[in-house]
């Protein structure tokens, strides 16, 4: 069994998946891991591309999620979920499949999360932000939101490139669409250690983007009460067993 399960959902990202497995592969030379891929109900010919991948490389693993309704896909909750379910490494890593993520990041988050003894390292893009101004303002539209809503301090949530624990994958509630969104404030209300690290970013080379200002800040705004709702009704215990 891998020690790390690397997961990226995919829709519609056909022209980045071989450089994306190349770099990943690239990065973590002396890792032992898994890349697994989700197709998110593609419809450029990313399943076929990642069955040639899969062929070359017992490490690379794809999985396919129908679509819900004709051209559409499930999101990246539903993706992340999937994927956390089949995942057998005890830590998980995090990426978006756009290219826009670094994977030469993931060593040196993988060394603060042990030398920092964490339990979740969340990547910060704001030093090298590639995105546009739009982008950008609806990031700070939501992190402002976040804060004054759920009193989340992390600076940058929107980052995907993020490693954790596998146990606190299973317990985020990504049957939710847009849950992925919260994934750093969840873990510390589940009582996990959440730490942050600058990480690179870059502009995106090939295929669109499927997010913009206004699917982004309103569904997300409904999220965050959402959100805040689970965390108010939220119980975490702790069972003992019970020994003769």
């Amino acid at each position: 069994m891998p020690a790390l399960s690397v997961i990226a959902p995919a829709h519609n990202e056909q022209p980045n998946l071989e450089p994306l497995v190349a770099q990943v592969t690239a990065a973590l030379a002396n890792v032992d891991f898994e890349f697994i891929i989700v197709d998110d109900a593609s419809t450029d010919g990313s399943r076929q591309t990642l069955q040639s991948l899969v062929a070359a490389d017992t490490r690379i693993r794809a999985l396919h999620l129908p679509s819900p309704s004709p051209g559409r896909g499930n999101g990246q909750s539903a993706a992340f979920a999937a994927a956390f379910l089949a995942a057998s490494g005890d830590l998980v890593a995090l990426m978006d499949a756009d290219l826009q993520n670094d994977p030469a990041d993931l060593p040196a988050m993988l060394q603060r999360l042990r030398d920092e003894d964490a339990d979740f390292v969340q990547g910060d893009r704001s030093a090298s932000r590639a995105d546009g101004a739009i982008r950008v303002f609806s990031s700070w539209v939501g992190r402002t939101a976040r804060r004054l809503l759920l009193g989340d301090r992390v600076r940058d949530t929107g980052c995907s490139l993020r490693v954790m624990k596998r146990e606190i994958a299973l317990q985020l509630p990504l049957a939710y669409r847009g849950m992925h969104r919260f994934i750093p404030i969840t873990a510390r209300q589940l009582g996990y250690t959440v730490i942050e690290m600058p990480v690179g970013h870059r502009l995106r080379e090939a295929g669109t983007s499927k997010y913009g200002m206004w699917n982004r800040a309103i569904p997300g705004l409904f999220d965050c009460l959402a959100v805040r709702w689970m965390r108010r009704r939220r119980v975490i215990v702790s069972a003992e067993e019970i020994t003769a």
